[in-house]
């Protein structure tokens, strides 16, 4: 996983290089690094530049788009987690299965602690998205996400001891929540504002995904996979932000609180935790067509409220307890607009993330490392 995180990076690198080796002979007209009037011949990807303050494309809701303008997006994500952890101490997978308990130790022929480990997990997402502005103050959007996720658990031998019985890899993949949103700007700025934004979050991801499991008793059967494992949040959600930056220059700042709001129970007797999320950047263009950027994020998930009666197990991820708690991660990316080749005229922009402190509700894998790559398309 490490080997996967340098190679995402050095691909960025990559990306970057050619492009840098350029920037010298590039005309320097863009009016938010040098504070004149653009040129004539700015193309059309370089004016949606000058209406949309650089920063990190990890932040949703930033961009408050002119009237009648559409811009459609592409996004990628992806994320790794592997090991054990309980609030902010690892575990080792001995102590795992040995000590903790199993939350459904009370029915037949469950043993009374942890059988079921987890090794890592993996999540990609894959989302469409379109935004359109009907007038000055407002911009519209909608995101249709495509999910892929694979879990590797290791299940030990019998009731209890440490014995190893094997490995089974189980996944899941599929249409994910649909998201529509809109941002209202309170104040606008040459450099930015203040926005507020709402989105709902429709319940049209599964969460009813399958697997085959490999129980302690060395049978496999089909059961229903863990709520991590699953598609949707099966709830309507309401996601509210506020939005505030400005800059100076070539420098670019701001900060966002945004949540997550449930709306009551899904179908199957359940509902994830509300979230809530505060984040502060800074960015810096250091020619008109990148700018680097950084950020610190501090988020809070609750756990899951009430039982998925499907979901049993001697497995972390059957108890609702295991989910959710702290987090703050540490952000670095860059936003391009090439001038030339395949990709003249649209925005592109990656982001690395990773955890500096984990803080985790009951007993769960911590996170590794994030990754999300944007193109963008203004019209």
């Amino acid at each position: 996983m490490i080997n996967r995180t340098f190679g995402a990076a050095l691909v960025c690198a990559g990306l970057l290089a050619p492009m840098a080796s350029a920037q010298h002979m590039m005309p320097q007209g863009d009016d938010m690094t040098t504070g004149q009037p653009a040129t004539s011949g700015m193309s059309h990807a370089m004016k949606h530049h000058k209406m949309h303050n650089h920063g990190p494309i990890g932040v949703p809701g930033r961009h408050q788009l002119p009237k009648g303008k559409l811009v459609l997006t592409y996004r990628y994500g992806t994320m790794e987690m592997s090991g054990i952890r309980q609030g902010t101490d690892d575990m080792d997978a001995n102590t795992l299965v040995t000590t903790i308990p199993n939350a459904f130790a009370a029915l037949p022929g469950q043993p009374p602690t942890i059988r079921v480990g987890p090794v890592s997990m993996s999540m990609d997402m894959h989302m469409l998205g379109a935004l359109y502005a009907p007038s000055e103050r407002l911009t519209l959007m909608g995101m249709l996400p495509y999910v892929e996720k694979s879990m590797t658990m290791r299940t030990y031998a019998g009731p209890a001891g440490t014995t190893v019985l094997g490995d089974n890899t189980t996944t899941s993949n599929g249409l994910g929540d649909i998201r529509l949103g809109a941002l209202l700007a309170l104040n606008k700025t040459r450099k930015g504002g203040a926005r507020v934004g709402l989105g709902l979050s429709l319940p049209t991801g599964s969460i009813t995904e399958t697997g085959q499991m490999l129980s302690p008793m060395n049978t496999r059967t089909t059961r229903r996979l863990a709520y991590s494992m699953q598609l949707g949040s099966g709830t309507f959600d309401l996601h509210p932000s506020l939005t505030v930056e400005s800059g100076r220059g070539a420098l670019n700042w701001g900060g966002q609180l945004r949540g997550i709001l449930r709306l009551g129970e899904n179908d199957e007797g359940y509902r994830h935790g509300h979230e809530a999320a505060l984040t502060g950047w800074i960015s810096y263009r250091t020619a008109p067509w990148i700018s680097y950027s950084g950020r610190a994020e501090y988020r809070h998930a609750g756990r899951i409220k009430g039982q998925d009666a499907n979901i049993a197990g001697p497995s972390l991820g059957a108890d609702p307890r295991n989910y959710g708690g702290d987090y703050i991660t540490l952000y670095a990316g860059a936003d391009m607009t090439p001038r030339r080749g395949l990709l003249k005229g649209q925005l592109l922009g990656v982001e690395l993330g990773l955890p500096v402190y984990q803080n985790l509700n009951g007993v769960q894998s911590k996170t590794d490392w994030s990754l999300a790559v944007a193109w963008r398309k203004p019209f």
